[in-house]
């Protein structure tokens, strides 16, 4: 059970690299595909090195005496979950499910905070294209 903890807390951080990425090209573009495809080509390295980093850190515990097959689960675990489910099938399912992947009852997203990352920049017709305004 503490393994499956553990390998639950690690994927969670996978997840904010490509999902953030996806979102980021869906509210700009406003297209699921083109999003999907962007962002998972944006943070395949990323989500790669920091799998890597994670098996390499885990597998150095493998000299351990009494966690070894433990640990090696970990890895192998932490492996799959990079590989299988972050670089495949999430997106996967990302791209068949399309727009739909979007939805949220009407209920909950007046009750969620609408949070810009990085707010669309317009540049002012008065003060020149050297001047650039963020816009709320």
């Amino acid at each position: 059970m503490m393994l499956f903890a553990i390998v639950f807390g690690l994927s969670m951080d996978y997840a904010v690299f490509p999902l953030t990425g996806v979102r980021e090209g869906y509210d700009r573009d406003g297209e699921s595909s083109a999003a999907v495809n962007n962002g998972l080509a944006a943070t395949a390295r990323i989500i790669t090195a920091a799998g890597l980093i994670m098996v390499s850190a885990s597998g150095s515990f493998l000299l351990e005496d009494l966690r070894t097959v433990k640990i090696l689960g970990l890895a192998v675990v932490i492996a799959i979950d990079v590989t299988v489910i972050w670089m495949l099938l999430i997106p996967a399912a990302m791209e068949l499910f399309g727009d739909r992947v979007w939805w949220i009852p009407r209920w909950l997203d007046r009750m969620l905070p609408n949070l810009v990352v990085e707010p669309e920049r317009s540049v002012s017709k008065e003060s020149g294209p050297d001047h650039i305004e963020l816009s709320t």
